[in-house]
């Protein structure tokens, strides 16, 4: 039988959880420094497009002592592998057999580098050239479809699409699933080591930077004004209509990170943090921020609430300009301070700098905060442009800068990538001592309790209650509780009977699942 690296590590938490670690006579490892390196490499240039490509990724990683590789396979669900929910994509990789992500998994591995499926999340689809596939989500769900099973966002002035551009909606519960079935079935058939999840926000394109105009589907307004009351339709700027947003992405992530722990509990959740123009310093905190305000992403909560592993920050920003040199600087320390028991990767924008700047940025990322935080890594975007000299140019000028940037990062006695190190280990996953509870709340007939209030009451241990609101399809999830026995405790609308109450036993390390789907209405 052979064990695949996925097994072998499974095989390994399960040895250690039964004390049969190494033999006191076994000599020790030398501990490698712990830091996230890898570079973005996105599927719209070629990079994975064939095995040859492929090989010459993984060495030109291995070249600045990379461990990871943040590669695309879901731009727009349209997936870079054969085997997932999402379809194959039309772009113009090797033909069948060949499967991009099983030949990066193989040959990533084999070089000792983690292997992260990047998938977006909010960009559906380009309008210009239907995809292949009539099981496309922009095919079936797109703008032939009608009620519920429209899935596209709308913007407030009745927009859809932004010239070909078409946008998923994070508060429509048909879509929600989806996206969470699709990234389950990448982590079931890849030995991924994680999944990145890119655009998981509303929408660019508002008129202003405090607000998102975005989230005016008939669904998503219909389940708005069901959970408030309201008759009306908000305005943008309504911060009640805000906050429902930001909570509809905030559910995304939650049943995402819960759907992998179900199916891999040792998969590294991790996302690309956008941080438009400068940071809360300036800004007057966090809700003020671009960031929060204006695409409604939360990752300062995310990795706050433990539903993020791991925040990869698109710090895009142009060294050589004093006003975003000071933005850098700006996420750059917050990023390091708001880890908490979580990880921040800081992710400069390669294509805006040339190679002293990029230098320099790696050294800023990796330095210790006013605060003696330092972030957990860093990751480059992207490997098709590697310096701001290379953009536009043909292929053999961007290697050539990229082995120029190698040299830059990993020769000399202060290179800051001279050394090779070890992406920085989960302890909530590698060794858990906390566990979760999912489930559902629906009629006996299957219809779901949409935002129905669920709260949890610990009863044999400490702690306080929480309350969270069910999901679009009546899901809801409690994440990282310590060990014992809980009350999940529905409060039901007018007009349906039936239990409201549920106890469940929560395990380390084990998703606990509530029943609550034998509800009836009067």
């Amino acid at each position: 039988m052979t064990l695949t690296k996925r097994t072998l590590a499974l095989l390994t938490v399960a040895v250690l959880a039964l004390g049969l670690g190494t033999p006191a006579s076994a000599e020790p490892e030398t501990e490698m420094p712990q830091q996230w390196r890898s570079y973005w490499v996105d599927a719209f240039n070629e990079g994975i497009y064939t095995p040859a490509q492929v090989t010459r990724l993984v060495q030109d990683a291995k070249k600045i002592n990379a461990n990871a590789l943040i590669v695309q396979v879901g731009r727009r669900y349209d997936c870079f592998c054969n085997r997932a929910l999402y379809p194959r994509t039309d772009a113009a990789i090797a033909p069948l057999p060949y499967d991009p992500l099983d030949e990066v998994i193989t040959q990533g591995h084999a070089a000792g580098l983690e292997v992260h499926a990047w998938v977006n999340i909010n960009t559906m689809w380009n309008a210009a050239t239907p995809h292949s596939s009539p099981e496309h989500v922009f095919n079936k769900h797109g703008r032939s479809a009608t009620g519920s099973d429209r899935w596209l966002n709308k913007r407030y002035d009745g927009q859809e699409l932004i010239g070909a551009n078409a946008f998923m909606d994070p508060a429509n519960p048909g879509a929600v699933n989806y996206i969470v079935s699709g990234i389950q079935s990448i982590v079931r058939e890849y030995e991924v080591d994680g999944i990145n999840l890119d655009y998981v926000r509303y929408p660019d394109h508002s008129s202003t930077t405090t607000h998102s105009d975005w989230g005016y589907s008939e669904t998503s307004l219909a389940r708005f004004q069901a959970a408030t009351g309201r008759t009306d339709i908000p305005l943008p700027s309504d911060p009640q209509f805000s906050d429902w947003r930001r909570t509809q992405m905030t559910n995304l992530v939650r049943k995402i990170y819960l759907g992998m722990w179900e199916v891999d509990p040792q998969a590294r959740l991790s996302m690309d943090g956008i941080t438009y123009s400068f940071g809360p310093q300036t800004m007057g905190g966090w809700e003020n921020t671009r960031p929060y305000a204006e695409v409604l992403q939360d990752w300062k909560g995310w990795m706050a609430e433990g539903i993020m592993d791991t925040v990869v920050a698109m710090n895009y920003k142009r060294n050589w300009m004093p006003d975003q040199k000071q933005m850098y600087d700006e996420w750059t320390e917050v990023l390091a301070d708001w880890q908490g028991e979580r990880q921040a990767v800081i992710g400069p924008a390669l294509y805006l700098n040339d190679i002293p700047d990029s230098v320099e940025q790696v050294r800023l990322a990796l330095a210790p905060t006013a605060a003696g935080n330092t972030a957990a890594g860093w990751s480059g975007y992207s490997y098709a442009n590697p310096t701001r000299a290379g953009v536009n140019q043909p292929l053999s000028v961007r290697n050539a800068e990229r082995d120029k940037l190698a040299q830059a990062l990993t020769t000399g006695p202060d290179a800051p990538f001279a050394n090779k190190v070890a992406v920085p280990v989960m302890p909530w996953k590698a060794t858990p001592t906390e566990g979760h509870i999912s489930g559902r709340v629906t009629l006996r007939t299957g219809t779901p309790l949409d935002q129905v209030r669920v709260t949890l009451r610990p009863l044999s241990t400490g702690g306080e209650r929480i309350t969270r609101l069910a999901d679009g399809d009546g899901w809801f999830g409690f994440v990282h509780l310590r060990p014992g026995v809980y009350q999940v405790q529905v409060d039901l609308p007018n007009g349906v009977v039936g239990q409201p109450i549920a106890v469940a036993e929560v395990r380390a390390g084990a998703v606990s699942k509530v029943d609550l789907t034998n509800l009836m209405q009067r």
